[in-house]
């Protein structure tokens, strides 16, 4: 597979790694728009957010306590937000399902 978050999880390329368990990795991002920018991804394949399905509610489920995790041992008190991008149009760069976290700056509303 040509996936470069693929490689990622299968270790073919390197993370600054936050978290792994079986099923998902959390790494910095290596261009950050926040003091606090890391991506949250699943091990399983799914480009995108459409490619979500009713059998993935645990695993989205599952990445979403683990950013809950990952952002009460950062200390994100004050808040964080959670991006996930779907298609061109929705910036999604990377056709593999990822969720970013920025935290530790003011997030203005509406995003760009």
């Amino acid at each position: 597979m040509d996936c470069l978050f693929c490689k990622m999880v299968a270790g073919e390329i390197p993370t600054n790694k936050v978290y792994e368990d079986d099923q998902v990795l959390a790494f910095y991002d290596i261009d950050p728009q926040a003091p606090v920018h890391f991506l949250v991804i699943p091990k399983k394949h799914l480009a995108s957010p459409a490619a979500i399905g009713e059998e993935d509610a645990a695993l989205v489920g599952h990445i979403f306590a683990v950013i809950a995790q990952i952002a009460g041992q950062l200390g994100l008190e004050n808040g964080y937000r959670v991006v996930t991008n779907c298609g061109p149009d929705g910036g999604q760069s990377v056709g593999h399902l990822h969720f970013h976290v920025l935290a530790k700056r003011s997030l203005a509303w509406p995003p760009g």
